[in-house]
């Protein structure tokens, strides 16, 4: 039986070595970060008032644009009224178009007359003609009135669809903080809505590891046993350009898709890199 030498051996166990490493591409290092939804929303009014009606609660299913809660707008409604009463009096308007479409045809006539035979005095033809251009500058000014008149009607209705508040996208409502008869403040946060169709992971990951993470680059994404659920694609969406000054890691975020609602947000998420990739220089 052959004995082989120091160096030989040494030389053959780390070929061995290399060997089984290369033979495992499958080991890899795990990283854990936090699941959080995509679009996360709090909720504020952007006038003051009191809670007239209140039509939302924790854990309610909401869609786009639907009324969540109602200021007191008793006193917008009443001046919408009013401006929607003055913005379609047309009486006065229908009353200069019909002067002016008279006027228009005597003065036509008129100076038709006055044109071929000169039997209308020359001042008559003058007066009617100051009473045409008076007749057409007034019926200017009331067009240019009901104009304004109509952005003062929208104006009324903005006000007082500033009395309501209307969720921003679909979701789930996850806080509800006022209660009808309170007074809100502008600015105050009242609601959080949550849209969990659309879900992003945060980690961090050794200065190593950077370079496999680029954006637009397909991971694995597991979660918590705890959880219950199942492994999911994600992308790489989000790598920092610089590490934290005290533990050398980087962020990275991955996006992750949530049809069904099956993945709840807060729970641990983790992704796995190649062990080679993790530890490289």
């Amino acid at each position: 039986m052959s004995l082989l030498r120091p160096r030989a051996r040494l030389n053959l166990s780390a070929a061995l070595a290399g060997a089984l490493f290369a033979a495992l591409p499958a080991l890899a290092t795990e990283y854990v970060g936090l699941v959080h939804p995509k679009n996360e929303l709090t909720l504020s009014m952007g006038v003051p008032g009191v809670v007239a009606r209140l039509d939302a609660r924790p854990g309610q299913a909401v869609r786009a644009g639907q009324t969540l809660m109602v200021l007191d707008d008793r006193m917008q409604a009443l001046e919408v009224s009013r401006r929607q009463v003055v913005y379609e009096d047309n009486s006065e308007l229908n009353a200069a178009r019909d002067r002016v479409r008279v006027l228009q045809g005597m003065y036509d006539s008129t100076k038709r007359v006055f044109d071929s035979t000169g039997s209308i005095s020359r001042d008559e033809m003058g007066k009617l003609e100051v009473e045409y251009s008076g007749a057409r500058a007034r019926l200017e000014q009331l067009q240019a009135q009901k104009r304004r008149e109509k952005v003062e009607y929208d104006s009324a209705l903005q006000e007082r669809a500033l009395r309501a508040l209307n969720a921003p996208r679909g979701g789930v409502l996850t806080r509800v903080e006022p209660k009808a008869g309170e007074w809100i403040k502008p600015g105050e946060a009242l609601m959080v809505l949550v849209d969990a169709s659309q879900l992003y992971l945060t980690t961090n990951v050794p200065l190593s590891a950077v370079p496999g993470l680029k954006a637009g680059r397909e991971i694995g994404v597991r979660f918590e046993d705890a959880a219950g659920s199942a492994p999911a694609k994600g992308r790489v969406t989000y790598v920092s350009s610089v590490a934290d000054a005290a533990s050398g890691l980087v962020e990275v975020r991955v996006d992750v898709p949530n049809p069904g609602l099956r993945i709840r947000p807060g729970i641990k998420g983790m992704i796995d890199l190649p062990l080679r990739q993790a530890g490289a220089n």
